[in-house]
């Protein structure tokens, strides 16, 4: 039995994974074995399995979390993102032995997801096509391969149309986090300066946030509030979405 007549032909799962790190937006890519290019996590769809559990059970494998926010923003099904080019290098190179070349040389649509992870928390693993497997800046992406670069592209601005009608933060950012560090993870995600005074009143104003009797010790300042995220209201605010954008 072949490996791959257990998968759906022509179906495959891209998953961009962001996280957040010293004030940047970071993503995790994989280096293909033998090749001086990355790629987007992803995977083939078993016959029998869920699409959504495929997306789950991919990045579980290279995160080794359960229970990540995913969505789903985008299918990729041009015809220009063939490359029967592509096969033969993987091929060339060591990646895939000459019995998977027809495999590869099909045409494939390509389901992308985002998700957004606690980035302290992830353990990366790359897969069996892959050497490595790193979290990289978005702003100084590697050379990727086939259409990488539009699925990361439309999988940003995805997650920035999210963040201006729905809460974004509990899932990139650690439990306690000041209302700076939540300023700076939105400005960082839209790519832009947001005002400090109209940010907080705006957040505060959701109910989403919870303000603790901690404060952030150590800095040459007065010590920041601390602050955590009302679940309750935040899950409301997932499910209704905000009134007012940004």
């Amino acid at each position: 039995m072949n490996f791959f007549d257990e998968y759906h032909p022509g179906l495959s799962i891209d998953c961009v994974i962001f996280g957040f790190q010293d004030d940047e937006l970071k993503i995790l890519l994989l280096k293909i074995n033998n090749l001086k290019k990355w790629a987007v996590p992803g995977g083939f769809l078993k016959k029998n399995e869920e699409i959504v559990d495929a997306a789950n059970r991919i990045l579980q494998e290279r995160t080794g979390l359960e229970e990540i926010y995913l969505e789903q923003f985008h299918l990729f099904g041009n015809l220009d993102r063939n490359e029967p080019s592509h096969a033969k290098k993987l091929i060339e190179n060591g990646v895939i032995p000459p019995s998977l070349e027809a495999w590869f040389l099909q045409r494939f649509v390509t389901i992308g997801y985002f998700a957004l992870v606690e980035f302290s928390q992830v353990k990366p693993s790359p897969d069996i096509l892959s050497e490595d497997c790193e979290w990289v800046s978005m702003k100084h992406l590697p050379d990727l391969i086939l259409d990488h670069q539009k699925i990361i592209d439309k999988g940003l601005k995805a997650l920035q149309n999210r963040l201006r009608f729905q809460p974004v933060g509990r899932e990139l950012l650690p439990d306690k986090f000041t209302m700076t560090e939540l300023r700076t993870l939105y400005e960082t995600i839209l790519g832009e300066k947001l005002d400090r005074g109209n940010f907080q009143r705006k957040i505060l104003s959701y109910g989403i946030l919870n303000r603790l009797d901690e404060t952030r010790k150590g800095g040459a300042h007065k010590a920041p509030y601390l602050y955590t995220f009302n679940d309750e209201k935040y899950d409301q605010s997932l499910a209704q979405g905000f009134s007012r954008i940004w």
